[in-house]
């Protein structure tokens, strides 16, 4: 791989007015970069850095050749996209824009996903994604564009702490990760468990396959299984269960709730399978449950 741009080298590829910079900040492993764009149609280098651009004035249809074909969308207020570092790309855009990029160096994710799997990364590589509505990511970038704009006391340690947060975000959801070393295939990593978790909890409503469970992993059913169990000290079949009865027992505690409606939210089949799981491990009705804690 020949040079990669910097942020500040951006401009010579991308023409717009600089309306915010975290230039001379002093920030470790994160940058950022307003820019009001006017529609055109741009080619970008590969880049040093990994890029969040989140759009925040105008309407744009957004088209991007990240590799391979065309991808198309409409951007807005609340979109990202994503661009991963040594990646060749090409953007078109008709409207006028205002958009935030927050860089991510190499070595900030690298260290975070070290930490987080307990091995040095051989490569890490952002999925392409030229349109999503991520809260957590749009919050982020908002945080930092705010101290770059009035940078406050500790602003340093409040904006690495921030992209941390953002990285590890990017590590979870949006990257393709490449170990050095082998893992200890007897376990799940860190990062995996905490992605299978994430999908439980969001998905803890509907009917939870095995099989969906594995593709999280990205493991055949019978590797995942027996991982799982390694992993979580129980089979996968019995650890969604235990959630679902956390989270009924948590919302048994709000009196508007009825139990047919918790038990819906809890991903039982119906209220009569709920009470039949409640009888089983806990030796008590949902209802004689919730009016005990009302007492």
């Amino acid at each position: 791989m020949g040079h990669l741009i910097t942020p500040s080298e951006l401009p010579d590829w991308v023409p717009g007015k600089v309306i915010c910079a975290s230039d001379g900040q002093g920030w470790r492993g994160v940058a950022l970069r307003g820019y009001r764009y006017l529609g055109q149609d741009v080619y970008i280098p590969p880049m040093r850095d990994y890029m969040i651009v989140s759009y925040r004035r105008g309407l744009t249809p957004m088209e991007r050749r990240f590799e391979g074909a065309w991808k198309q969308t409409r951007c807005a207020p609340g979109s990202i996209s994503l661009l991963t570092r040594e990646q060749r790309s090409n953007w078109n855009w008709s409207e006028n824009i205002d958009v935030f990029h927050v860089y991510l160096t190499e070595d900030l994710l690298g260290r975070l996903a070290s930490e987080a799997l307990g091995h040095s990364m051989a490569s890490i590589r952002l999925n392409d994604v030229l349109n999503v509505e991520d809260p957590v990511l749009t919050a982020g970038v908002e945080a930092i564009q705010r101290e770059a704009r009035e940078p406050a006391i500790g602003g340093h340690l409040y904006v690495e702490a921030v992209a941390a947060q953002l990285g590890l975000h990017l590590l979870r959801h949006y990257a393709e990760l490449a170990l050095r070393e082998r893992p200890d295939s007897s376990r799940l990593s860190p990062l995996l468990c905490a992605r299978i978790t994430d999908y439980i909890d969001t998905h803890l409503h509907e009917t939870l396959e095995l099989q969906a469970l594995a593709c999280v992993a990205g493991l055949g059913v019978c590797s995942f299984s027996r991982r799982f169990r390694a992993s979580f000290g129980s089979a996968p079949y019995a650890y969604v269960l235990a959630r679902r009865l956390e989270r009924a027992k948590r919302l048994l505690a709000n009196p508007a709730l009825a139990l047919k409606q918790i038990a819906a939210e809890c991903g039982f089949a119906d209220q009569a399978h709920m009470t039949r799981v409640f009888k089983a491990r806990l030796g008590v009705t949902p209802g004689a449950l919730r009016a005990e804690s009302l007492r």
